[in-house]
C-alpha cells in the first residue's frame, strides 16, 4: 500500500513539473524533443517485434 502511495505522489509531481516546464519556449522544445525520441523508440520496438514475429512464423511454417 505504501508503494502505491509513493507511485501516485511521483506521477502527480511529474505532471506538475511537466506543466510548469511547458509554459516556457525552452520547456516546450525540451518536451517536444522527449516526445519525438519516445515515439522513435516506440516505433523501433514495434518494428523489432514485427520482424521477430515474422521470423518465428516463418520458422514454424518450415518445420
Amino acid at each position: 500500500m505504501k508503494n502505491i502511495f509513493w507511485l501516485i505522489v511521483g506521477v502527480a509531481l511529474g505532471f506538475v513539473v511537466a506543466h510548469r516546464v511547458s509554459k516556457s519556449e525552452q520547456g516546450q522544445a525540451f518536451l517536444s524533443d522527449i516526445d519525438s525520441k519516445s515515439r522513435d523508440f516506440k516505433e523501433a520496438i514495434v518494428e523489432g517485434y514485427r520482424v521477430r514475429e515474422d521470423e518465428l512464423r516463418s520458422a514454424l511454417k518450415h518445420n
